[in-house]
């Protein structure tokens, strides 16, 4: 058709070039008057030649028409059949112009189940081709060879080819409320146990450079414990992912052996773990834990172990550290039996501290923790300082049965605690230790939690529609409860002279809510009930002691 359009320009250029010039040749050939005269036979030769042209040129016209009629109609027609495929637009090297892909706007909704799960800051370390597939499926900015986008998102920035990335990852929890009825008996001390307060729980950044399938994480953590101003690393490692399925990783790391833990803290169906799953996973592992290992995952089955040292910071806190400890932490998994409205996990853990730092005072080990609840309250349940130690192991089996939006699940370990002869005297006895939980969770909006094979633990609920009242979508909502029970009596003085472990049993009630993706809302009430120990500090327990805790958590997950 370009073709015909030339053709008809040509001849309009022919003719007023023709015209043009025949007059001026009869300009100054005779320049007299007579010679426009219509008897005069070149000018009668003239005009017949322009008629004819002209004519040619109107033929041509209703010719063009006709076949710019038919082109119009056959593709409408393939249009009508026929889907469009949009194409990303890649900037030239000389003038780099950013081009965004034509995709529609992100929807809210409706989602799969699949993909409508909370974004965990702290999942898994994606393989190269998993990555690649990720970025893909979300809009891109592309700068020359530089590509920008936000995958579940996350800001990153990849190369074209997607073999060098770096990311920008967000968990934010900020924590407030406070304790009731938590007051001292006659003769105790007071604690801490605040009627009101805040807590920044956690406040991590995940950076992750990659080059393929190697990918180093560094993640500091402005809120990592149940104070505020707490300042820590949570991991600094380098992975590798090139085999199918699997990841290695050396550096500092969280090696997890429970399926709680497995399930991400900003996955929790509470503000905190179990009390024995918060003691158990930091014998060897626990955040900032220096470790060399990998896991493997299949759809039934998942496998993981490592080799462990110190947390990252043990020495800065004790510098009178000499020997530092070594330890690892095993964790097997499985799915015997799967089906749209069941799934049944069932796994095993295991950690043992080979030797624990030894310091000035020897080797010495204290469990302690609080009523889960984190708001730097005083911590009631103790063991006492355990001297001598020579190794602590610890071990216990999994089980959660999911049936449609009901999950069910529970932990029992138990921890053993090996020491050695006392200076001049004889030898201390081995200590054994109990705990187990059981809890239920039930989604009443959204997508019930899901099983992922990836970390072989249960996940968050799914959102179906972002939160929109004026349509009638309000995001998912989740209830639970649990109950738990931690044993630290092993023998009569096992912390001293008069001082024995305790025991603290913590009931606990609470809703979640996520309005979208990264957001989440949780409300958590807690009855905790603590046996008498002297080894608590501060003679906050002597008498033994319960009370009540009501806290409300903000998270936002990127």
């Amino acid at each position: 058709m370009m073709v015909e359009y030339f053709r008809i320009y040509f001849l309009y250029f022919s003719y007023f070039y023709q015209v043009i010039l025949s007059v001026l040749v009869l300009c100054f050939v005779f320049p007299q008057p007579l010679l426009a005269r219509t008897v005069d036979p070149e000018v009668l030769e003239l005009r017949r030649e322009m008629a004819a042209m002209r004519q040619e040129m109107q033929a041509m016209r209703r010719e063009i028409r006709a076949q710019h009629a038919t082109s119009s109609h056959q593709t409408i027609s393939h249009a009508v059949h026929v889907p469009r495929t949009v194409h990303l637009t890649t900037a030239g090297h000389e003038e780099p112009v950013p081009v965004f892909s034509e995709e529609p706007s992100r929807p809210t909704g409706p989602r799969a189940p699949v993909d409508s799960r909370l974004i965990t800051s702290d999942g898994p370390v994606q393989s190269w081709a998993d990555f690649k597939v990720a970025t893909t499926k979300n809009e891109t900015m592309q700068i020359g060879g530089i590509q920008v986008g936000f995958p579940k998102g996350r800001p990153t920035i990849a190369s074209e080819d997607k073999a060098y990335a770096f990311s920008i990852g967000l968990l934010a929890q900020g924590d407030f409320g406070g304790f009731l009825g938590a007051g001292p008996k006659r003769g105790e001390g007071a604690g801490n146990f605040n009627k009101f307060t805040e807590n920044a729980r956690r406040l991590r950044l995940y950076m992750s450079w990659r080059y393929k399938d190697w990918v180093v994480n560094v993640t500091p953590d402005f809120g990592s414990s149940s104070v505020d101003g707490t300042v820590g690393l949570f991991e600094a490692n380098l992975n590798y992912t090139g085999l199918r399925n699997t990841t290695l990783t050396v550096g500092y790391f969280m090696p997890r052996m429970e399926e709680e833990s497995a399930e991400r803290s900003s996955g929790f169906e509470f503000l905190e773990r179990p009390t024995i799953v918060d003691l158990v996973r930091n014998i060897a592992g626990g955040v900032g834990r220096f470790s060399v290992g990998g896991e493997h995952w299949e759809n039934r089955w998942l496998a993981a172990a490592y080799f462990t040292g110190q947390k990252f910071g043990d020495r800065s806190k004790d510098t009178t550290i000499t020997d530092s400890q070594t330890g690892g932490v095993v964790r097997v998994a499985g799915r015997p039996y799967v089906s749209k409205d069941i799934d049944v996990h069932v796994g095993a853990g295991a950690t043992a501290a080979f030797k624990v730092n030894e310091n000035k005072n020897g080797r010495q080990y204290t469990f302690s923790d609080n009523m889960e609840v984190p708001l730097g309250e005083t911590s009631l349940l103790t063991s006492g300082a355990l001297t001598n130690v020579s190794q602590i192991w610890a071990a216990g089996p999994q089980l959660a049965v999911r049936w449609k939006n009901l999950l069910v699940k529970g932990e029992y370990y138990h921890i053993g605690v090996s020491r050695g002869h006392q200076n001049m005297g004889p030898e201390l006895p081995s200590l054994g230790f109990d705990g187990w939980y059981v809890s239920a969770n039930y989604t009443l909006l959204g997508h019930g939690r899901a099983y992922n094979p990836k970390i072989g633990a249960f996940t968050t609920p799914g959102v179906d529609y972002d939160f929109d009242p004026l349509h009638g979508h309000w995001g998912a909502l989740e209830v639970s409860g649990r109950y738990s029970v931690t044993d630290l009596y092993g023998v009569a003085d096992q912390g001293g002279e008069g001082i024995n472990g305790n025991q603290q049993t913590v009931w606990q009630g609470g809703f979640n809510w996520y309005p979208n993706q990264h957001i989440k809302f949780m409300l958590d009430y807690a009855y905790y009930i603590a046996s008498r120990s002297k080894g608590a500090s501060g003679n906050v327990n002597l008498f033994g002691r319960n009370g009540n805790a009501i806290v409300t958590r903000i998270q936002a997950s990127f």
